[in-house]
């Protein structure tokens, strides 16, 4: 999970530096060869476009950074955390979802991604399987219980050997 994730920063970052370096400097260009920059609205979008991206790529390396300081073996191998995989009843409806638990940035809801930050995301950190938990959700408090679990320590098998 860790490689795909930075795999998928490498390649925004890439495509952003490539449009920094080569694309918004050519549409700049265009831009200003149009005349006058006051009323010039494709100058200014470009320029705040410009802006945008430098930012973007200073959070995505930050984000890289972040990435490479996590210690899969200082782990729990027995609870919920970044990267875990997670079955729960939801006991009010009586339905089952599974899905992984990810950082926010790299949320997909149809890919079965549910991010740390979201209530239930932090309603699930630290549980354990077997394990019932009542989370504040905006319709109101429900109760899960943890079916199945598989931590990322587990999946990358940290430990064994």
């Amino acid at each position: 999970m860790l490689d795909e994730i930075r795999e998928k920063i490498g390649e925004e970052i890439e495509q952003l530096v490539h449009e920094l370096n080569v694309l918004l400097p050519a549409r700049i260009e265009r831009a200003v060869e149009l005349g006058d920059l006051r009323e010039n609205a494709e100058y200014k979008s470009a320029l705040e476009r410009q802006q945008f991206v430098q930012l973007r790529i200073g959070h995505l390396t930050q984000r890289l950074s972040e990435l490479s300081k996590i210690d899969v073996k200082a782990m729990p191998i027995d609870r919920v955390g970044f990267g875990s995989r997670v079955e729960i009843h939801d006991l009010a409806v009586n339905e089952v979802a599974n899905f992984t638990i990810v950082a926010g940035d790299f949320m997909d809801l149809d890919g079965g991604q549910v991010s740390m930050a979201s209530p239930i995301g932090q309603g699930l950190l630290g549980a354990r399987k077997g394990e019932e938990v009542t989370i504040e959700l905006p319709m109101g408090e429900r109760r899960f219980k943890v079916l199945d679990l598989l931590t990322l320590p587990q999946q990358m098998e940290v430990g064994k050997g």
